[in-house]
């Protein structure tokens, strides 16, 4: 088993880990962009800290979008991975 030095993730990086856009930078702006949420909390600064259990709320293509943080993940491998390091929390949306 690998060692992670620290229990928390850039959000950067783990939104890069979980392939929601192609590069690190790109995951970056979007968040500075706004509409960006971490525990209920809005956020617009790529440093922010996840950990294992935040729930994130972020507008992607025409849904928003609910997750569950499951694991920060230690690489950004293929999307079959990605999809391992949360889970989509459904909302009572009609």
């Amino acid at each position: 088993m690998t060692e992670v030095p620290e229990d928390f993730l850039r959000l950067d990086a783990w939104l890069w880990h979980a392939r929601v856009a192609k590069t690190k930078g790109a995951c970056a702006r979007l968040i500075e962009a706004g509409g960006f949420r971490l525990n209920r909390q809005p956020v617009t600064k790529a440093h922010a800290r996840v950990r294992v259990g935040d729930v994130l709320t972020f507008a992607l293509g025409e849904r928003v979008r609910v997750w569950r943080v499951l694991d920060l993940g230690e690489r950004r491998g293929p999307a079959s991975e990605a999809r391992t390091l949360y889970e989509e929390i459904a909302e009572g949306q009609g």
